[in-house]
């Protein structure tokens, strides 16, 4: 299998198992507005298309680097821990994800597995899978994408912990003095 395949097969598995996924989850209770959520949205959209559409920078002067094979599986290697991380981190979740900026019925402060490590382990998990792809890519337009689905990540982890202080309270603060929002064994 070549590399590029390989990253495209993640990333699909990744892509249609979370779409079908999303049955699992409970019924919001309350939502953050959409105005509130179109700035990450946007910044995805925008990040994901200069990231993979089209797979431009193979070919021409946009390459800045190449990496040896063995980089390139190391890449993918990451790529696959990245998209297991958060997995893992959805199932701990269980029924309490959701694709949006919610609040459910007996919505509560998960802080075990995962949560425990990072506020926001399904961020964490794509950051690192993200930041993979790009190494591999070795493209401006992988690094411009990178850089703006990094920046979406942040606003939308930095909108949800806005989001649950106002919905869980002191709870919530506690649990954001502990444990870092995205990186393990940061200072808080």
């Amino acid at each position: 299998m070549q590399v590029g395949h390989a990253i495209a097969a993640l990333w699909l598995f990744w892509i249609v198992s979370w779409i079908l996924a999303a049955s699992w989850a409970d019924p919001a209770k309350k939502r953050a507005d959409f105005k509130s959520e179109a700035r990450y949205r946007i910044l995805w959209l925008a990040g994901t298309v200069l990231m993979f559409v089209p797979a431009h920078g193979y070919h021409g002067g946009l390459r800045l680097w190449t990496p040896t094979l063995t980089e390139a599986w190391i890449c993918v290697a990451l790529i696959a821990m990245g998209i297991a991380f958060a997995w893992w981190a959805r199932l701990h979740l269980g029924r309490l994800w959701s694709a949006t900026v919610t609040a459910k019925a007996d919505h509560r402060v998960v802080e075990t597995g995962p949560y425990g490590l990072v506020r926001h382990p399904i961020y964490t998990g794509l950051l690192l899978s993200i930041l993979a792809t790009m190494a591999v890519k070795g493209t401006v337009w992988g690094i411009a994408g990178a850089a703006l689905l990094l920046v979406g990540i942040v606003v939308k982890a930095r909108l949800e912990e806005r989001f649950l202080r106002g919905e869980l309270g002191s709870s919530y603060d506690d649990y954001s003095r502990r444990v870092p929002m995205l990186v393990p064994f940061m200072p808080t």
